[in-house]
C-alpha cells in the first residue's frame, strides 16, 4: 500500500529540511494520541544512523499483552538514502509491519517557501489477513500526517516570527505534561536545553540536551550549572488532579514555593543570569468567580488553589529584584489526550456516558497544549511580557457547551449528567468544587495584545487538533 501527502510550509527548504535533522523533531511529530516512546536514538540523520521507539499499538493500555503477542512493540528504523537538504528515507528493521518504508522530501517553492512530502510504502502484518485492514490503515496515515503536517506548519512558522538566535533555556518539569512538549519544540528549533530535575542525568546522545540534578526538598541546586543560560521555563510541581489527602496538599504546595524559591534565588546569585524567568502558574489563582470576566488585572480569589498560586508568583521574588524579567503563565485546563484532565474527561464518553458536570454552569478555561508551548516561547522571545499572563484559549466555555463539544467530536451522546453531591462524594468535597465545578472565565488579554496568535483559538479546533479529529482552522 501506498500513501502520499504533502505541505505548503513559509520557510525556506533549507530551515525545513534542518528542522527535522535536528533532535526533538520526531517527538513534535508523534500524534499525542498514540503511544510511541524514543528509546534510543543515534542523534542524527544521516544514512545507517537508527532509532528504536516503542510503539503500542493497542488502542487500550489494558489490551496490550493481547496485542504484543502479534506485535510487538519494539520498533528499529534506519535513515537511508540522505541528500543534505532534500530527502532522507525511514526503512524498518524490525517492528509492526510486514514492510515499511517512509520517504521525506523537500523541495523549494521560491526563496521563502517550500513543500514538504511525505511518501509510506506499507505492508500489513498477518498477510492476507491483515490486508482487509487496508482501508482503516490508510484512514488512519491520513489522520497521523494531516497532524504532523499541522505541527510543522506551525512550529516552522512560531520559529520564524520569533527570529530568536540559538538560546540556551533550561527547564524544570521537562519530563511532565507541558514539559515533554516544550523540550522537542526548542530542540528542534535550534535552541540548547538544560533539563532540571531529580534524577541522575541521562546520556542524551546530543550536544542540545543536558541535565542538571536539583533537590528543592534538600535546598541543592548547583548555580555553576546554570551559568550563562539565556532563559528558564520553570514548570515542575505535585499534580493536582490527585484525591487532596492532607499529605498531598502539602506536596501541591510545598513543591510548588519550595522549588520556585530555590530556583529563583539561585538564578539571582550568577553572575550571567538568565534574560528571563518563565514560572507556571494557574487560572486557579482566581479562585470561583461566576461569570466574572477574569483578565491578569482580576484580584486573586480565595481557596486552596488560589491560596497555593499566591505564593507560588511571590517565590519568584528574588528573581524579579535581581533584574531578571519574570512571566507567570497562569495555566488553563491543558488539552492533550496524553495525560491531564482530557483522558479523564474522555472515559464517560467512550462509555456512553458522558456529560455535565454539576449543572454545567460554571465556565472552563481551556487551552490546546500545541498552544501552551507556542505561548511560553512566545514569553521568552517577548520583552514586553512580564507579570502575569493567561495562558488560554480566547473563547472560556461552560462545562455544558464544553460537554457537547467534546461529544460531536467523539461521536458520542452527551446527555447524562454528574450530579454535584455525587461528585463531592466520590472526590472530596474540596477537590470537586476546585477541581470540576469552580468556575474561571479568564481571557489571554495580555497575550493577545502582544500580538501572540493562538493555532487553535477555539475549543472545538484544538480538541479536534489534539484527538486527530477532522481539520483544523
Amino acid at each position: 500500500m501506498r500513501f502520499a501527502r504533502s505541505v505548503r510550509v513559509p520557510v525556506p527548504a533549507a530551515a525545513l529540511f534542518a528542522w527535522h535533522e535536528r533532535p526533538g523533531a520526531f517527538q513534535r511529530l508523534a500524534p499525542p494520541w498514540q503511544r510511541v516512546r524514543v528509546r534510543r536514538t543515534d542523534g542524527r540523520v544521516t544514512d545507517g544512523a537508527r532509532v528504536e521507539l516503542e510503539a503500542h499499538v493497542a488502542p487500550h493500555p489494558a489490551l496490550d499483552p493481547l496485542v504484543e503477542l502479534v506485535v510487538p512493540p519494539r520498533w528499529v528504523v534506519e535513515h537511508r538514502d540522505h541528500v543534505p537538504g532534500r530527502q532522507f528515507r525511514d526503512v524498518q528493521l524490525e517492528g509492526p509491519f510486514a514492510r515499511w518504508s517512509h520517504l521525506h522530501r523537500v523541495e523549494p517553492d521560491g526563496d521563502a517557501a517550500s513543500v514538504l512530502t511525505d511518501e509510506v510504502d506499507l505492508a500489513l502484518p498477518l498477510g492476507p489477513l491483515g490486508a482487509l485492514g487496508a482501508p482503516v490503515a490508510r484512514a488512519e496515515l491520513a489522520r497521523l500526517f494531516r497532524y504532523r503536517h499541522a505541527v510543522t506548519a506551525a512550529d516552522l512558522e512560531r520559529h520564524a516570527a520569533a527570529a530568536l538566535p540559538p538560546l540556551t533555556v533550561a527547564v524544570t518539569g521537562a519530563s511532565g505534561l507541558v514539559g515533554s512538549a516544550l523540550v522537542p519544540f526548542l530542540t528542534a528549533g535550534g535552541h540548547t536545553v538544560v533539563r532540571i530535575g531529580r534524577g541522575a542525568p541521562r546520556d542524551a546522545g546530543t550536544p542540545q540536551l543536558r541535565d542538571v540534578r536539583w533537590d528543592p526538598d534538600a535546598g541543592t541546586l548547583d548555580p555553576r550549572a546554570l551559568e550563562g543560560v539565556d532563559a528558564v521555563v520553570h514548570l515542575a510541581g505535585a499534580s493536582v488532579s490527585e484525591r487532596w489527602t492532607d499529605a498531598h496538599r502539602r506536596a501541591i504546595e510545598e513543591s510548588r514555593v519550595r522549588g520556585t524559591t530555590l530556583l529563583a534565588g539561585t538564578l539571582a546569585r550568577l553572575e550571567r543570569p538568565p534574560r528571563v524567568l518563565v514560572s507556571a502558574s494557574a487560572v486557579g489563582l482566581y479562585g470561583d468567580r461566576g461569570d466574572e470576566v477574569l483578565d491578569e488585572h482580576s484580584a486573586p480569589g480565595t481557596g486552596f488553589l488560589a491560596d497555593v498560586a499566591r505564593r507560588w508568583e511571590a517565590s519568584t521574588d528574588a528573581a524579579a529584584r535581581a533584574g531578571i524579567r519574570v512571566v507567570h503563565a497562569r495555566l488553563g485546563v491543558v488539552l492533550t489526550p496524553a495525560g491531564g484532565a482530557l483522558p479523564k474527561l474522555m472515559l464517560p464518553f467512550r462509555l456512553g456516558a458522558g456529560g455535565r458536570l454539576g449543572d454545567g454552569r460554571q465556565w472552563m478555561s481551556l487551552v490546546a497544549l500545541d498552544d501552551v508551548v507556542g505561548a511560553l516561547h512566545f514569553a521568552i522571545a517577548h520583552d514586553a511580557l512580564r507579570g502575569p499572563v493567561n495562558v488560554v484559549s480566547p473563547e472560556p466555555m461552560t462545562n455544558a457547551d464544553f460537554t457537547r463539544v467534546l461529544g460531536r467530536v467523539l461521536h458520542r451522546p452527551s446527555f447524562a449528567a454528574a450530579p454535584a453531591f455525587a461528585l463531592r462524594l466520590a472526590l472530596g468535597a474540596e477537590f470537586a468544587d476546585a477541581m470540576l465545578l469552580a468556575s474561571q472565565r479568564a481571557v489571554p488579554r495580555a497575550l493577545l495584545a502582544a500580538g501572540f496568535r493562538f493555532r487553535h483559538p477555539t475549543v472545538e479546533g484544538a480538541v479536534r487538533h489534539e484527538l486527530g479529529k477532522g481539520e483544523y482552522e
